[in-house]
């Protein structure tokens, strides 16, 4: 009386949706020294199961869907089943039964998950496809502490969270479920039930690898990866890339932007690799840097309100179309970098946000888990799983997409606990400091996953504050990063150029100051998509003066970043001095290059590149003192400044820069070596668009001491322009 009374609960339980324990009523049981099995099937007619004599007929007990069969002799397991479908066609087929198979996911690695060091959680989270007791299938898990029970709900059981129950490994806080002979493109979601309130929650996979195509916000079952990687020459040599010494000349794209076709549809991944690559290689940059492909559901975004963190976004194809675009890349000797975003996540209800009805990935106080700038939700990094969740999506994507680095977005909102926050609106961390201990543990730890397992590759912070030591190992107490990017150079060389030259020389440190910290971080020079959005206007209308004042400028600019030290990237469309701003939805406006004075600047570009590239000088010691040295930085009458850069070898090449409109007959420069001097570049050279003001080619030095040196050359310096001097031509 007892067990029917439990029985009788138990089924009313499943058939309300609130059934946390599944294989305690659904499956194979053992009454009263028989074999019971126990199946519910709301969307069929009649089932069979397969016995150690034949397939014998189950007997529905409720009309929702319930049968049950019992008999003196187990059947096999798993035991198949022949299903008769409600249609009206009434068709039979075979399937298994979900609760015929053991859990899988073992003990070790849940530990390691809910430790915090679970570096491969995308292999245990999520939908896998894999084979339970020999059959094939897909079985999925998911982390939900918080929950009463969780189901999968798809397609395939027309989206009844009561059809697929999920088993619960009740000290770790995540639910099992393998579900036999599922196809590949099923397309599923978690429908999760929260054991405090009893909220209903419709979750897409935070581990998914697939997702439908936007609007559509569900996880797709996945495809084996059966992609044969070519670039093996490319991942040996990385292992053993001397990045700090190597020149590194990034271009910044964002994929739906930089192209589109005539019809306004995207170019794809594979497409890309057709027509960018080429581009890249001509231009002479060293790497790609993509905005973020990550999965999101709004192209305003940008990308970085991310919703899928190991997911490649659908928009421009799959997976594989992507390991194509970066295995062609590094078959042409070209790296390829992702703009990751681990700081923050979007607000959307199907997401992360409260994902089993608390506040799991974020902070429930949102003096601690809420972005007021952005409107979203700050991870909670001092959670295991969290930490598993982020170093997981970090590791995925290198591994799996053989990506050569990961540029870390908005580290300075995640180190500050009162970043763009007043007071009374932050929390301190235990020691009454603005520190966000949590998030720095969390970025030392990434930093060493990355560069022990994966030799070679490359993290670069979006860091905009003072904090020392970004670029610095973690062992000497830095935060572990390959470079930092130099905002204040940023700024303070776009608010220098925005003066009109004859202003200039009142802010000549603006130029110079950067050189009192150039060398306490290992510093890339970005000018990015953020100075080209936002009412900022383009790099080209920041310059002040008429037309040829701004191409000037543009040129100018240009040189002056390719040869400062440090790493170099550009924002797609400032190789070629795009003059709107950027726009999300528009591709960059190519008919410019059939403007003289576009195709100039793009020619003048793509000389430094290549110079930059190839001259060992301008890139072998951007990290140390010794590679600069000023000739002069105090000519703030005239708006010029000179330097040397230099290689480990000595080798060196002389740099003139001109911010004035003014050409100088007979400027005198010191020089370090007596010899005859190449003009290696002119940025008023006439194929750069420029009144062709120079010196002919070659200079002799003679020995007149001047700044400090014993010898110097009385040279031409063309309006708005910069020089490179080389010994002796390169």
């Amino acid at each position: 009386m007892i067990a029917a009374h439990k029985t009788n609960l138990q089924q009313e339980i499943l058939l309300n949706a609130r059934l946390h324990d599944p294989y305690s009523y659904l499956g194979l049981h053992h009454e009263n020294g028989k074999a019971l099995i126990r199946i519910f099937r709301p969307d069929v007619a009649n089932i069979w199961i397969k016995t150690t004599v034949d397939f014998e007929p189950m007997q529905r007990i409720h009309p929702e869907g319930i049968f049950e069969w019992r008999g003196e002799f187990a059947s096999a397991m798993p035991y198949c089943l022949r299903i008769e479908a409600k249609e009206s066609s009434r068709i039979l087929y075979e399937a298994y039964d979900a609760y015929a198979f053991a859990p899988q996911i073992s003990g070790h690695d849940l530990h390691l998950f809910n430790e915090g060091k679970f570096w491969q959680a995308y292999r245990m989270l999520g939908a896998q496809s894999v084979k339970n007791a020999g059959i094939d299938g897909v079985r999925f898990a998911v982390w939900a502490p918080n929950a009463e029970r969780v189901s999968v709900v798809g397609d395939f059981n027309r989206w009844d969270g009561r059809t697929h129950p999920m088993k619960v490994h009740h000290a770790s806080g995540v639910w099992e479920l393998f579900i036999p002979q599922l196809p590949p493109g099923s397309l599923y979601k978690f429908e999760i039930r929260n054991r405090h309130s009893g909220e209903i929650l419709i979750k897409t996979d935070p581990y998914a690898n697939r997702y439908e195509m936007r609007p559509g916000t569900a996880a797709l079952v996945p495809t084996n990866n059966n992609y044969q990687w070519q670039d093996a020459a490319w991942m040996t040599n990385r292992t053993h890339w001397d990045w700090l010494h190597a020149p590194l000349n990034i271009f910044e794209i964002h994929v739906g932007s930089w192209k589109r076709h005539p019809d306004g549809r995207f170019y794809t991944y594979r497409e890309l690799a057709d027509h960018l690559l080429g581009y890249v290689l001509e231009m002479g940059y060293t790497h790609i840097e993509l905005m973020p492909i990550s999965e999101h559901p709004l192209d305003e975004s940008w990308g970085y309100q991310t919703t899928g963190y190991f997911a490649v976004t659908s928009r421009y194809g799959s997976s594989d179309d992507f390991r194509f675009f970066v295995d062609a890349c590094h078959q042409a000797g070209i790296g390829v970098i992702l703009d990751w975003v681990p700081a923050h996540f979007p607000q959307d209800t199907f997401a992360l946000a409260r994902f089993d009805g608390t506040a799991l990935y974020e902070h429930e106080d949102p003096r601690l888990g809420f972005h007021q700038d952005w409107g979203t939700y700050i991870f909670n990094y001092g959670r295991n799983e969290v930490r598993s969740f982020l170093l997981s999506s970090a590791h995925y994507w290198l591994s799996e997409f053989h990506l050569d680095g990961l540029r870390v977005d908005a580290v300075a909102s995640m180190l500050y606990l009162d970043y763009s926050r007043k007071e009374g609106e932050w929390l301190a961390n235990k020691f009454g400091g603005r520190e966000n201990l949590e998030a720095i543990d969390f970025l030392r730890e990434l930093n060493i996953m990355v560069h022990d397992q994966f030799p070679g590759a490359l993290t670069l912070a979006e860091e905009s504050t003072a904090w020392p030591g970004v670029s610095r190992p973690t062992y000497t107490g830095g935060l572990g990063f390959s470079m930092k990017w130099n905002m204040g150079w940023m700024h303070d060389t776009l608010t220098y150029m925005r003066q009109d030259p004859v202003h200039r020389r009142y802010h000549q440190d603006q130029l110079t100051f950067s050189q009192l910290y150039a060398y306490t971080e290992n510093f890339v020079l970005p000018f990015s998509h953020d100075e080209v959005v936002h009412g900022k206007g383009s790099l080209f209308t920041k310059m002040p003066g008429d037309d040829w004042q701004k191409f000037a400028n543009t040129r100018l600019l240009l040189v002056y970043q390719m040869t400062s030290p440090g790493k170099k990237l550009n924002f797609m469309g400032n190789e070629f001095a795009q003059k709107l701003e950027w726009r999300i939805n528009h591709e960059l406006d190519w008919y410019l290059l059939g403007q003289k004075q576009h195709s100039n600047i793009q020619a003048a570009h793509r000389d430094l590149n290549h110079y930059y590239k190839h001259i060992p000088a301008l890139h072998q010691l951007d990290f140390t003192a010794e590679g600069f040295y000023w000739i002069d930085c105090q000519d703030a009458d005239h708006s010029v400044i000179s330097y040397i850069r230099r290689a480990k070898d000595d080798s060196f090449v002389l740099v003139v820069l001109n911010f004035t409109p003014v050409p100088r007959h007979g400027y005198r420069i010191g020089v370090p070596v007596a010899g005859i001097y190449h003009e290696l570049f002119n940025s008023d050279s006439i194929y750069y668009g420029g009144s062709n003001v120079g010196n002919l080619g070659n200079i002799a030095s003679v020995p007149a001491p001047w700044m400090g040196f014993n010898h110097s050359m009385a040279i031409t310096l063309p309006p708005l322009a910069g020089i490179v001097f080389s010994l002796n031509q390169i």
